[in-house]
């Protein structure tokens, strides 16, 4: 079996599937308490010994999500590929936005020809970019468990810009609880830090 061949057909697909089935497991109550308790009891001692306040210990656990989604990141996609790609793409849809303009009728067929070649590595680009997203699940959605199982053993509030004080528990945007929008907060902060000290290229 050609797994090279498969992924390149139905890798968005099978990256999709994998995201809806890790978001399943964070519904299913028992999973998510075995995990959390298993891993709790490895980390535990430490948070404890060393008296981390849970908020701190968010930062801790973003930076350290956000240090391994960019190294994963690094080494699973070709920046310069993407960047290359992208700019075919800006110099197409300029081009045939310039022949419609114009109504070359010549230029546009010519274009439309070459329109197919060009979407399609829009698409590879796309399916590159959804590799690293299932090795990152996998790490990520462990930490969330483990998070959760310990925020069930405390009370606790934070005081976040514009937003207040707040229990970590409790929903501040929409269903997103305090805990979790800070650790996005942190997170995506902490990553941008650490992508530029890696020199880790973005779209």
């Amino acid at each position: 079996m050609n797994f090279g061949k498969i992924w390149d057909q139905y890798g968005i697909w099978l990256t999709f599937g994998f995201m809806f089935l890790m978001m399943y497991t964070y519904t299913v109550p028992w999973l998510r308490q075995d995990v959390g308790q298993s891993l709790d009891a490895a980390f535990a001692p430490i948070v404890v010994g060393f008296g981390i306040p849970f908020f701190i210990l968010i930062v801790i656990l973003s930076g350290l999500t956000g240090l391994y989604s960019s190294i994963v990141q690094k080494y699973t996609i070709d920046y310069e590929k993407m960047t290359d790609s992208q700019e075919r793409m800006k110099e197409f849809q300029a081009e045939y936005r310039e022949a419609q303009l114009s109504q070359d009728e010549k230029k546009i067929k010519k274009l439309e020809a070459k329109k197919d070649r060009v979407m399609k590595e829009q698409l590879e680009m796309s399916q590159e970019q959804f590799k690293p997203m299932a090795i990152i699940l996998i790490l990520t959605v462990p930490i969330f468990f483990w998070l959760l199982y310990r925020l069930n053993e405390i009370q606790t509030s934070i005081t976040m810009p514009y937003l207040g004080t707040h229990n970590l528990h409790e929903a501040v945007i929409w269903v997103i609880p305090a805990w979790m929008l800070w650790y996005m907060i942190c997170s995506i902060t902490l990553s941008q830090v650490i992508r530029k000290s890696l020199n880790i290229g973005g779209l």
